[in-house]
């Protein structure tokens, strides 16, 4: 005897060896026994066998109409027998009760079971809605396959048209437009954005990259809602003197300010003026939200994302030719030593008389004009009383890096600027290290160290940014004062960059406190200690900053690559940084040269451009021959130069004070991925060029165009390079 039975879900059929009781034992076609109960038996037979019938049911299922038999089947509950005698006839073969079960049990659509063998056909409005949602399904197949199959062409469907970037951002993954894409995508071997480019659907890789971007930090777009902003500014006191600033011809954020005057007892007093957002702002309001959310104005090639809005920043910029509100710190230096006899730090209105620019003096204002006294520009007594202030600094600082175990700063000698015209880039060298880059870059050290003592001995906390010389996580953001030993300051509180940096802006409401309240500051400074709130913002700024600055490498990259194939440099000149990694003699760009061979740092080679990808900012080369190597001489002072320069880069802690923020988040973020790259990075440009890219303040939408950034405002070499912008890269550690 064999039996028909239901086993874990499914219909099996097997020759009864043994009955004991109400269980079989029971061996199927494949030679497995099983223990069956009676219970789960639904059919019993002699003929054909077990393997004949499931061969033979299958079939005969196949045969069955489910739309007729559920019209065969009685509205209430019934065993599946009773539905086979109905729909055959009396007593029907094994077989044909059996496929007629396989039949009901593959059609849930049109029965629903309520036991072994026993099933109720479905309402038949619920089974017209389950058949026109097939009739949908099947239909959206057919369109989806359309869709494939035009994007297999390489041809972008009309329905896909206003979609594109959202398809590769924050796709809908349940979409017929996205299974198409996907579908046609793996079809052919390439990723979505490769196919959409191919297909026209996605203008060039650079829309990509800008779209990506946006849609993971600003989802809601990079534009603000309208505000109501009138901040009351007309109980400052009126500082004494005249202000100048010194920035790009492009900057329209202008944090700082100086002024100078000599005291009737010969000192000079210097004051660094810096804008004063957190006069206007407060802690939770609703220009806070939106700076809190931003973290940081973006910088990239040809474009800015500000972190405030427009008619914010027009209130608090330092820009010529009015009173504007200042947290102002005066040093009184004396004129012989040049050594800070004491500060001052107070709020206050100041008058800017001008806004010089880098453009415009760099090639007038040199150490040998200064030196000599010649040449005729504007405040040109007060930056001749700056400039030895600044070297003095600068040397008591490199004597602190000494004692801290480190060597003297080295020095890069230029920077790049980007400037574009559409997608046309031009890229220039611009020599970093000038006495004006020089006065800026030092002057806000003192103004960010100063701060940070002043925020320390009140008791008040702050953002911090500490370095050790030595050991695993040597640079690192926290809310307490700690030597800065790469930049040879004793605490280093970022203070000068509020309008662009959101924990500048919070070091500002803590610093107006101290100022305000004296000794009493920590109770009514809008962060208390040990605040939660302050960690919080650390955190997130921390991040995010970090990933603002992958960006800007990334797209600073993107336009190096671009500017190879735009000025068809089919060959291209390198110098080895070390093991298979070169840097660009023309452009801020570093690359891995596989097979490169082992060579001293420094060596001077000629490169094949074999490849380049916009899309995954990657560039392809081989070597074509060694042009020169340096000497001795030469590669000891690059070995140390090199050294010096892992140090700085571990650190992140080049900070520009004001000026070039782009630079700023570059350099820091730049050095350390040389140093990164050239010990474990492989093959492409992407990380290599941010080890590099010197390069430049974001261009010009056109010609004689504002230039979407602020400037190249480079500070003195590789270590305080970052101070002029009022930002570094060491958010990415």
């Amino acid at each position: 005897m064999n039996v028909f039975f239901e086993e874990s879900g499914s219909f099996k059929a097997g020759t009864v060896l043994a009955k004991q009781g109400d269980a079989f034992q029971v061996e199927l076609p494949g030679g497995r026994r099983a223990k069956v109960r009676n219970k789960e038996v639904l059919l019993e037979f002699d003929a054909p066998t077990p393997a004949e019938l499931m061969q033979q049911a299958d079939a005969e299922s196949q045969d069955i109409d489910p739309e007729f038999l559920w019209e065969c089947a009685p509205a209430d509950e019934f065993a599946f027998g009773a539905l086979a005698d109905d729909y055959f006839g009396a007593k029907p073969s094994p077989v044909k009760q059996a496929g007629l079960l396989l039949r009901i049990h593959a059609s849930p659509i049109y029965f629903r079971k309520k036991g072994r063998g026993q099933y109720q056909r479905a309402p038949e409005e619920q089974l017209r809605a389950a058949l026109a949602g097939l009739e949908r399904r099947r239909q959206q197949a057919l369109v989806q396959q359309g869709y494939e199959d035009e994007l297999k062409a390489r041809r972008l469907p009309d329905a896909f048209k206003g979609k594109v970037i959202g398809l590769l951002t924050k796709p809908d993954k349940n979409s017929i437009e996205y299974k198409a894409l996907e579908g046609a995508a793996t079809a052919l071997g390439v990723s979505p954005s490769r196919l959409m480019l191919d297909a026209g659907g996605v203008a060039s890789p650079r829309v990509l990259h800008e779209a990506k971007f946006h849609a993971e930090y600003f989802p809601y777009g990079t534009g603000f809602a309208p505000i109501e902003f009138a901040p009351d500014l007309a109980e400052l006191p009126v500082g004494e003197g005249e202000a100048f600033s010194i920035d790009d011809v492009t900057t329209t954020e202008i944090d700082d300010a100086f002024s100078v005057r000599r005291l009737p007892d010969g000192r000079i007093r210097v004051g660094i003026h810096i804008a004063a957002p957190a006069l206007g702002i407060q802690r939770g309001d609703v220009v806070d939200q939106i700076a809190r959310t931003r973290l940081s104005t973006v910088y990239m090639p040809g474009d800015k994302i500000t972190m405030l809005p427009d008619g914010v920043v027009d209130v608090f910029t330092l820009k010529e030719g009015g009173l504007r509100p200042a947290l102002s710190l005066y040093i009184i230096v004396n004129d012989s030593t040049y050594e800070i006899v004491t500060t001052e730090t107070r709020a206050e209105m100041i008058f800017v008389r001008s806004n010089l620019r880098h453009n415009h003096l760099d090639d007038i204002v040199t150490e040998e004009a200064l030196d000599a006294g010649t040449g005729e520009y504007p405040h040109k007594e007060e930056i001749a009383m700056l400039w030895p202030l600044a070297k003095a600094l600068y040397e008591k600082r490199q004597q602190a890096r000494i004692g801290f175990g480190l060597k003297r700063e080295v020095q890069r000698n230029h920077d790049f600027n980007f400037y574009l015209d559409g997608e046309h880039v031009t890229i220039t060298p611009r020599k970093r290290g000038s006495p004006l880059d020089s006065i800026v870059a030092e002057l806000a050290i003192v103004a960010n160290s100063t701060w940070g003592a002043l925020l320390g001995d009140h008791g008040v906390p702050g953002i911090y940014r500490a370095q050790r010389s030595f050991g695993p996580n040597r640079t690192r953001m926290q809310t307490s004062p700690a030597p800065h030993e790469g930049l040879g300051v004793d605490q280093y509180a970022w203070s000068t960059s509020p309008l662009r940096r959101y924990v500048d802006l919070v070091n500002q409401w803590q610093l107006l406190a101290c100022a305000e309240h004296g000794v009493a500051a920590k109770l009514v400074a809008p962060f208390k200690p040990k605040d939660a709130d302050l960690y919080a913002v650390l955190q997130s700024f921390d991040e995010t900053y970090g990933a603002y600055a992958d960006y800007q490498n990334k797209m600073e990259t993107f336009w190096c690559l671009r500017w190879i194939q735009q000025e068809k440099r089919e060959r291209v000149s390198a110098t080895v940084v070390k093991g298979d990694l070169v840097r660009l003699e023309e452009i801020p760009l570093m690359l891995h040269v596989p097979g490169l061979g082992v060579h001293a740092r420094g060596t001077r080679v000629l490169l094949d451009v074999v490849s380049i990808d916009e899309l995954t900012v990657e560039a392809s080369t081989r070597l074509v021959q060694v042009l020169d190597t340096p000497v001795a001489s030469d590669v000891a002072e690059a070995d140390e130069g090199e050294d010096e320069e892992s140090d700085q880069a571990e650190s992140a802690e080049v900070e520009r004070a004001e000026g070039d923020e782009d630079s700023a988040m570059r350099d820091e973020a730049q050095l350390a991925a040389e140093e990164q790259g050239a010990d474990s990075e492989g093959g492409h440009a992407e990380r290599a060029a941010g080890a590099e890219a010197a390069g430049g303040v974001e261009g010009a939408k056109g010609s004689g165009g504002e230039q979407q950034a602020d400037g190249a405002e480079g500070a003195e070499g590789d270590v305080h390079a970052n101070e002029h912008a009022g930002s570094d890269d060491g958010a990415k550690h």
